[in-house]
Order: structure tokens, then C-alpha cells, then sequence
């Protein structure tokens, strides 16, 4: 499955809903999905089957996102298609922050 397939399956599945949510709650929804991610990540013992989980709430509430903005991901991930869009290399050369 693309990244495009994925997000017009969100589509057809949450848009109806998520659009009577309007944008600005879609995007909370979405904020405490990275906040359960979050925490599961800093957690010492990792429950890999409940990372997944939270992984996919994470793509598929950003799919949800990008439908109600109208950003198509897959086109807006291709500026990483070739690597780091600031420096240009595969690896990253940035500097650390």
C-alpha cells in the first residue's frame, strides 16, 4: 500500500466525520496520538505490539490532517526523496541541534 492509497482509504473510512469535527479538533486528535506515542517511547520496557499501535494512530490521524488541509502526502514527502532537503545528502550532514 502507498503512502496515497493509505490516505485516501482514511479518506473514505473518517473524512465525513472528521470534517463535521472540523480541522482545528482533527489536529488535537491528532497532537494526543504523538502525546500516547510519546510516552510509550520513553517507557524503559517497550511493548512493541501497543508501539505499533500507536504508530498507525499517529499516520492515520495525520492522513485525517492532510485530508481536511488538502495535502496530498505522498507529494509532500517527496522533498525527503533524495534525502535531507536542507543539505542535500544521505546521510545528513546538518549540524546536530
Amino acid at each position: 500500500m502507498t503512502l496515497r492509497d493509505l490516505q485516501e482509504q482514511i479518506r473514505r473510512t473518517y473524512f465525513e466525520r472528521d470534517s463535521q469535527r472540523g480541522l482545528e479538533r482533527t489536529f488535537l486528535w491528532f497532537v494526543e496520538e504523538v502525546g500516547e506515542l510519546a510516552r510509550l517511547l520513553k517507557t524503559e520496557q517497550r511493548d512493541e505490539e501497543a508501539l505499533h499501535v500507536e504508530f498507525s494512530d499517529v499516520l492515520a490521524w495525520l492522513l485525517s490532517v492532510a485530508n481536511l488541509a488538502g495535502v496530498d502526502i505522498e507529494a509532500a514527502v517527496q522533498r525527503y526523496a533524495n534525502g535531507c532537503p536542507k543539505c542535500h545528502n544521505s546521510p545528513c550532514r546538518c549540524p546536530m541541534r
